[in-house]
């Protein structure tokens, strides 16, 4: 029993020597010399300037970009614009046809990436039909091809949010006279700047 009690003293001791040597040692720092009592300095004291080893590098500000295009910008939107054709639609119809597509082809590219600059700059795409029909079919089917022709010009990349629809039935006809000849220039779509609310 004695041998037994002899072994466990000896393997606790083991143990605790083992402790004692992983426990890590922490150095205890001396805290800094109090700073001495403020007193009239003989010889002017120095301000530290504190040395940077990578110095950031200075930002210039730079002004926004332009929401809105200047003046000569606006005129080449407006001479774009002009080139555009109407796009003509078939009666009672709001598809585009082919002519339609061409029409509204011709320098929608160059007008996509002028308007993507300029999130401000809207335009209007107006839906018009012919006299036949009661003015609210007219609105309603003026409104469709307004839409068909900005849904085509959103997917070629125009934002969609600079464009807007109007619809004004058969109340704006370029033409007077009552044949299809006449009736088939007022079933179109025409692209107007929107004026500036600045």
């Amino acid at each position: 029993m004695k041998k037994i009690r002899e072994v466990m003293l000896v393997a606790v001791a083991a143990i605790s020597m083992i402790g004692a040597a992983c426990t890590k040692k922490v150095a205890i720092r001396p805290s800094p010399p109090a700073a001495p009592a403020a007193s009239a300095p003989s010889t002017p004291a120095r301000a530290a300037t504190p040395v940077r080893s990578n110095p950031m590098p200075t930002q210039t500000a730079t002004a926004p970009a332009p929401r809105y295009p200047n003046a000569a910008t606006r005129a080449r939107i407006d001479e774009l614009l002009a080139r555009i054709e109407d796009a003509y639609f078939d009666y009672n119809k709001h598809t585009l046809r082919p002519d339609a597509i061409n029409a509204l082809q011709t320098d929608s590219t160059e007008l996509r990436d002028i308007l993507k600059d300029f999130p401000d700059y809207k335009l209007t795409i107006q839906g018009n039909c012919d006299e036949r029909g009661s003015a609210e079919y007219n609105l309603a089917l003026g409104d469709a091809r307004a839409k068909a022709a900005k849904d085509y010009l959103v997917q070629v990349g125009i934002p969609g949010d600079q464009l807007s629809i109007i619809s004004y039935g058969k109340d704006r006809p370029v033409c007077q006279e009552h044949d299809e000849a006449c009736w088939q220039k007022n079933r179109r779509i025409h692209i107007v700047a929107m004026t500036a609310s600045r």
